[in-house]
């Protein structure tokens, strides 16, 4: 076996064992950002009402749970973007430039709106810790919870939608998951876009649906199965 043979052979070598690690970083990192997203809603849920016109009773009892959950939102934003990041790394040549602005972008925005709504919050708890009464009797917080609802309510949940509808889009062409769970994306996307509004939970709707996303790549990826090749990596 002359040299250039075997550099070939190190080099088919190194890009196996990566198309066999990436997925299972991906689904590691979703699985990562579906427990805390929804810890850190759950313990929302638990401690400020649903509504923008709440009168902010939570301030006086509930501080603590609040601040908890906000503490888990950087986090789940970190292993959102590994998330996104090792999926894009999965696709390689696969990746349509339309599909992946899209895909990169609605993450990306998804994950900024999370942000400035959980510091929204934090700013709130520490206005309060400084002002107690009268912050709760100011513009100021009926501003804040509004500004608050609606960013996670209605964009940061649209933009979710978005991340589905092109991640489904994804999958059933590259078979990266089964296509019952890409249909299932679609469906869920679709109720985010025109239903959210009128159900409390749906906020846990994205996370449930890149839980079960992610477990089923880290599944498929454990039982052996080589990754299927895209039609350009078959030319």
């Amino acid at each position: 076996m002359d040299r250039e043979t075997q550099v070939t052979d190190g080099s088919n070598a190194l890009h196996i064992r990566a198309e066999l690690k990436t997925p299972r970083a991906a689904a590691i990192a979703g699985i990562l950002f579906s427990v805390l997203m929804i810890t850190s809603l759950w313990l929302l849920r638990l401690s400020v009402p649903v509504g923008p016109l709440e009168t902010g009773a939570w301030l006086e009892t509930s501080t603590e749970r609040v601040s908890l959950a906000l503490n888990l939102v950087p986090f789940a934003g970190i292993a959102f973007l590994w998330f996104i990041g090792v999926l894009r790394d999965r696709l390689g040549r696969s990746e349509d430039r339309f599909f992946a602005t899209v895909f990169l972008g609605s993450g990306l925005l998804f994950v900024g709106m999370l942000f400035v709504a959980a510091a929204s919050i934090g700013g709130l708890i520490t206005a309060h810790s400084a002002q107690p009464k009268a912050l709760r009797e100011a513009a100021a917080f009926t501003f804040g919870r509004a500004f608050t609802f609606d960013i996670m309510n209605v964009y940061a949940i649209k933009m979710a939608a978005v991340f589905m509808i092109i991640a489904s889009t994804l999958a059933t062409r590259t078979h990266v998951t089964a296509r019952w769970i890409a249909l299932l994306g679609y469906v869920t996307a679709a109720f985010l876009l025109l239903g959210s509004g009128w159900f409390d939970w749906a906020l846990f709707v994205f996370p449930a649906w890149a839980l079960l996303m992610s477990s089923y790549i880290l599944v498929d990826n454990m039982r052996g199965s080589p990754p299927v090749a895209s039609g350009k990596d078959e030319q």
